[in-house]
C-alpha cells in the first residue's frame, strides 16, 4: 500500500536545521504513527511521503512556509507580571496556553525583564527550513473511527463510538 489520503502511516524519522543539528528524533523509539491528509504533519513533509511505500526513504528540505510559516512578528507581545497567578517563578521557554480572541495558542515566555514579559505566540521551529530524514515503516488503510477522530488509534483503544 501507499501513503495517500485516508491512510495511517509509520514513520521513523530524523529532524535538523540547516546547520545539521537534531531537532526531533523518533529513531531508537516507537515509530510516529498518523493519518496521513489531516494536517498531522506540516505540509510540505506530507506531501513528499505521497507516493511512498513500506520500507521507503525520504530526504526532504521543508521551506519554512510549508513548515509552521513564516516567524509572525504580530504574535510577539508583552505581557504584565501581575497577568500571571501569583507566585509563579517566569522563566524563559515557560509555556503558557492564552486565548486569542477565541483561538487557543500556546505562547512561550522568551524574555523576563523585570515585570515586562516577553512572549512569543510563533510556533518555535516557525520561520525556520528543516531538513526531514523519514524512512516509512508501515502503510494501511485508516478505519473510519480514526478518520472520524482524525488520529491513529492503538488497540485497546475505548473511543470508537462517535463524539
Amino acid at each position: 500500500m501507499q501513503v495517500a489520503d485516508r491512510t495511517v502511516v509509520s514513520i521513523e524519522y530524523t529532524l535538523t536545521d540547516d546547520e545539521g543539528n537534531v531537532l526531533d528524533t523518533s529513531v531508537g523509539g516507537a515509530p510516529l504513527a498518523y493519518v496521513h491528509g489531516v494536517g498531522s504533519l506540516v505540509p510540505g513533509l506530507e506531501r513528499a511521503l505521497v507516493g511512498k511505500g513500506a520500507g521507503d526513504e525520504v530526504h526532504v528540505r521543508v521551506p519554512a512556509d510549508e513548515a509552521y510559516g513564516e516567524h509572525d512578528p504580530e504574535l510577539v507581545a508583552v505581557a504584565e507580571r501581575a497577568q500571571f497567578p501569583a507566585g509563579v517563578d517566569l522563566r524563559v521557554g515557560m509555556q503558557f496556553r492564552a486565548d486569542d480572541g477565541g483561538e487557543e495558542r500556546v505562547v512561550t515566555v522568551v524574555e523576563v525583564d523585570g515585570d515586562q514579559i516577553r512572549l512569543d505566540g510563533n510556533h518555535p521551529l516557525a520561520g525556520l527550513p528543516l531538513t526531514f530524514d523519514v524512512r516509512v515503516v508501515d502503510v494501511r488503510a485508516a478505519t473510519e473511527a480514526e478518520l472520524h477522530h482524525g488520529h491513529v488509534h492503538e488497540p485497546g483503544d475505548d473511543h470508537d463510538h462517535d463524539d
